[in-house]
């Protein structure tokens, strides 16, 4: 027969036990948050001044502002990279890349932001378009390597593809190239899932089964049963 002192611990242990059924387990685990959108942006793009005239390499830097609404507030982004220009008459053809290294000259790595709110994803452009001289226009296309944010992007992966289509600008004349269009942004994120810290009823129902168990052992060594 069970003595006096120790009858009252079963019940309450099995109570414990029965309440600490329902909390869930947590466990580390490869999971993701994936995020897929699209924003159309008003896009200016400024083509130089020149940073290697030997390999006819450019500065870019491409400024655009959301038309419309954007999702998770990133109605800016101001993408900075090197372009190297090849002359073929009437049209040039030009690739971008925010590494100088692509183009075999030394430099500082330069990246793309999108912005506007309490949420930022970083990345780096690497990209292609065609300048048509006779048509004044200006298309192109590539990729960014997403590489971090801010907000609910904070350790942020993926890609971002967009198309962009440009007529080049009057004032080009005057300054360095530049040109104005429409970029269509398609954005394919993902971010790592926080695990939760462990519940406090968890951590309660921890300490009442392990209480029980140290009170029946004493018990069990005074003799008690």
């Amino acid at each position: 027969m069970l003595h006096p002192k120790v009858t009252w611990l079963i019940p309450v242990a099995l109570t414990l036990l029965g309440f600490g059924s329902n909390v869930q387990k947590v466990t580390a685990q490869t999971t993701e948050n994936i995020y897929e959108f699209s924003i159309t942006y008003d896009a200016l793009a400024i083509f130089g001044p020149v940073f290697n005239e030997e390999k006819n390499i450019l500065d870019v830097a491409v400024l655009g502002d959301s038309i419309g609404d954007a999702p998770f507030g990133l109605t800016k982004f101001d993408s900075r990279t090197y372009g190297q220009f090849d002359d073929r008459g009437t049209q040039i053809f030009s690739r971008f890349d925010a590494d100088p290294s692509v183009f075999g000259v030394e430099g500082n790595l330069r990246g793309d932001r999108y912005f506007g709110g309490s949420n930022e994803l970083f990345g780096r452009a690497s990209d292609s378009a065609v300048i048509d001289l006779v048509q004044q226009t200006i298309v192109g296309g590539g990729i960014i390597n997403v590489t971090g944010g801010t907000g609910i992007f904070e350790n942020a992966t993926g890609l971002i593809t967009f198309t962009q289509e440009d007529r080049l600008t009057p004032s080009s004349t005057d300054g360095p190239l530049t040109s104005r269009g429409v970029a269509v942004l398609n954005f394919s994120i993902r971010t790592p899932q926080r695990v939760p810290e462990p519940a406090a009823t968890t951590t309660l129902v921890t300490l009442g089964v392990t209480g029980a168990a140290l009170l029946l052992r004493r018990n069990r060594r005074r003799g008690n049963f």
